[in-house]
């Protein structure tokens, strides 16, 4: 999730679903866990809930970016990203067009 957040900016729980292959309870829980920990925000628009990398001190910016490169097998983020990109249910703001 946090690798994800930190290549695509921001990510609406319905994306999160859908690359991740995981079930809508299990997605939010993990997403309340990293909020409460102070990794992400959220925000509301309309029905969606869109989740962000929080402002985070540098040693965790320093993981977050070694996740990216390398501690996330490259397959994997991968094929994340290309059922994200698939997804036929991302929100405007995901697809660049604007509501």
């Amino acid at each position: 999730m946090l690798a994800l957040l930190a290549v695509e900016g921001e990510v609406c729980v319905c994306e999160f679903v859908a690359a991740l292959e995981d079930l809508q309870p299990s997605v939010s829980r993990h997403l309340a866990l990293l909020r409460e920990g102070g990794w992400i925000t959220s925000r509301r628009e309309g029905t969606w809930m869109h989740y962000r990398l929080a402002r985070l001190p540098k040693w965790a910016r320093t993981l977050l970016d070694a996740m990216v490169e390398g501690g996330v097998p490259p397959e994997t983020l991968r094929s994340v990203k290309a059922r994200l990109n698939s997804f036929s249910g991302r929100p405007p703001r995901a697809m660049g067009r604007v509501a």
